[in-house]
């Protein structure tokens, strides 16, 4: 009897035993273990994402520059895939077996469940006829993702483009999934949080063909799309194409500021590429084809090519002079043809002799600002050139040199303002003088300056002292869009009233007599302050600069134009800055000479003498 009774606790223990296992095993199969549900679900459901329309963007007068246009995408889920008339398929899509098999191995890598883009951008002719057959190709499916399209060919490197996200993008937001659009460069990539809008999701019941029946649970488990909010830049679309016309036959920039907001009005970088372009499943291999591009029209001059600032640069020194007291409006020099000192020398054109403070910056003398270097790196109030020449460079920099500005645009580079410890390593400490560094007197040298910084500077005379961040937005969804940073003044450290002479200066190069180095760039009844300027290019031909303002006593307008390789100042790019500023101001060119001068090369009376 012991022995039935302990027979019968044995076949208790594995009853007990193999219920626990089949309650376990029913455990993980409906809680733990979801592949079934999931599996059960892929077959029933469908989930598609709803992807915003990106904001538009507009200029600062309205017109549109940026909008959108329907564009499909083939997508896969290779857990629902099928045998299919594979075929038929690849006919449509106009690709061949292999090229199949490829692209549905790389879905299959990115994951087994979740859609993910098997062709981008599918024309809307074949979208069509794929829509009305896809039933017969279980786990493909049509997403429609809105595209750019650029009604106005104009500021490509201002806008910059969209591109599909890369793993980084993927990894640093969770937004992004594979086959998503970001911004890459320019407005695009700065307000790419503003214009992408956020996704949509509906849930969808499907049938044993795959074709959709009707929604999930009545839409319980939608979510709504939001689309992108739109914009407006500060810049001006007519004066934009007008001065990107004039820069067809150069290479270099155009930057123009509204000095009392800090507005971009113009951002031209030459060569330029049509942003039409910059679209399309094409897009990986034109961004190669541009990069190889020798004259490499990617390349956003305006905010990343550092030059020497040349004879511009005068007017800094020339405030610091005065800032520093070392010299004063009456401070003259007599120049022979240039600066001679300890065998030293650095050349000059013929002008009248002796000259001022004003004359000196109308006739751009290499002599006077020698002298006034000079002055500034002994200044007796100092007990070294290394003390004199921290004070100059803490003037300078007030400006917004050697540093990023702080645009609400990518890929801005600082320039160069060099350092004391920089010439103790290079010259050992003690041992350099103003002689040594003698040619940032005339802005060579080791001075690096970028197009929009030289500009900023233009307009910091035009504000007799002061700048706004320079910026490019206005707007979002209609309502002005003004951070703190963007409204603040930047003083720099010279007072105001050192400004004038100065101005006075810039005034007589344009509008002053024969010996004035930018006459070629005087408007009628509208006062311009210029200055020319001739950076040394160690590559090639010197580069042509010139910055300006207008009008004098209440400037609506500063500007800075390099062009490369073209020698003097005043002749190509004083002429191409006073036909911006005329089309400004006015509305309108007149002067068609000119113009045809700029694109033609014609010779003109005018003297152009740097």
């Amino acid at each position: 009897m012991k022995y039935f009774d302990n027979r019968k606790y044995v076949f208790i223990a594995i009853a007990i035993i193999i219920g626990l296992v089949f309650i376990t095993k029913l455990f993980l199969l409906q809680v733990v273990e979801r592949s079934y549900k999931v599996s059960a679900e892929n077959n029933s459901q469908r989930h598609v994402v709803t992807y915003p329309s990106r904001g538009l963007i507009y200029d600062r007068n309205g017109e549109l520059l940026v909008s959108n246009q329907a564009a499909y995408d083939v997508m896969v889920s290779p857990v629902n895939v099928s045998e299919f008339d594979t075929t038929e398929f690849c006919s449509l899509l106009g690709i061949g077996r292999d090229n199949f098999l490829e692209r549905l191995n790389r879905a299959k890598n990115y994951s087994w469940r979740i859609n993910s883009v098997f062709m981008k951008q599918v024309e809307f002719k074949i979208a069509a006829v794929l829509h009305e057959k896809m039933y017969k190709f279980p786990g493909f499916t049509l997403q429609s993702r809105p595209l750019r399209t650029y009604p106005r060919p104009i500021a490509s490197h201002v806008l910059g483009y969209i591109g599909e996200v890369n793993e980084k993008n993927i990894q640093s937001d969770d937004y992004y999934s594979a086959g998503d659009y970001i911004g890459v460069i320019g407005i695009e990539k700065s307000y790419e949080e503003v214009l992408r809008g956020e996704k949509g999701l509906k849930v969808y019941l499907k049938d044993v063909h795959n074709r959709i029946i009707g929604p999930y649970e009545e839409g319980k488990y939608d979510m709504p799309v939001k689309v992108g909010r739109d914009i407006a830049i500060s810049l001006d679309a007519e004066i934009q194409e007008y001065a990107e016309t004039l820069m067809q036959p150069f290479i270099g920039s155009v930057v123009a500021i509204e000095p009392s907001s800090g507005e971009i009005l113009t951002m031209v970088s030459a060569p330029t590429v049509n942003p039409n372009l910059l679209i399309g499943r094409n897009l990986g291999s034109t961004i190669k084809k541009l990069s190889a591009d020798t004259l490499n029209p990617l390349f956003n001059r305006a905010v990343m090519a550092q030059y020497p600032p040349g004879s511009t640069f005068k007017t800094i020194n020339a405030l610091v002079g005065l800032q520093e007291g070392v010299i004063t409006t009456e401070t003259s020099y007599y120049c022979d043809y240039g600066f001679y000192y300890r065998g030293i020398h650095v050349g000059c054109h013929n002008h009248e002799t002796p000259l001022d403070l004003i004359g000196g910056i109308q006739n751009s003398c290499n002599t006077y600002f020698c002298n006034v270097f000079r002055r500034i790196m002994e200044n007796p109030g100092y007990e070294n050139t290394e003390e004199s020449f921290n004070h100059w460079r803490d003037h300078v920099t007030s400006f917004g040199f050697g540093e990023k500005l702080g645009l609400d645009f990518a890929s801005e580079l600082k320039g160069n303002i060099p350092t004391a410890s920089y010439y103790d390593r290079y010259y050992s400490k003690g041992h350099w003088n103003f002689l040594t560094i003698l040619s940032m007197a005339i802005g060579q040298g080791e001075l690096l300056i970028t197009p929009i910084q030289m500009a900023n500077m233009t307009a910091t005379i035009a504000n007799r002292g002061y700048y706004i961040t320079p910026h490019l937005i206005k707007k979002i969804d209609g309502q002005d869009h003004i951070d703190e940073e963007f409204v603040r003044r930047n003083f720099t450290t010279i007072d105001s009233s050192n400004f004038v002479p100065v101005v006075d200066g810039m005034d007589l190069a344009v509008n002053g007599g024969p010996g004035s180095t930018a006459r070629i760039a005087r408007i009628r009844d509208i006062t311009v302050c210029g200055k020319t300027g001739t950076a040394e290019n160690p590559h090639g031909e010197d580069h042509s600069i010139f910055i300006a303002f207008a009008p004098k006593d209440d400037p609506k307008i500063a500007l800075a134009v390099y062009v490369e390789n073209e020698g003097f100042g005043g002749t190509w790019a004083a002429p191409i800055a006073s036909l911006v500023i005329e089309k400004y101001l006015t509305g309108e060119v007149k002067r068609t000479w000119l113009e045809n001068y700029v694109r033609n090369g014609n010779t003109n009376d005018e003297e152009t003498e740097e």
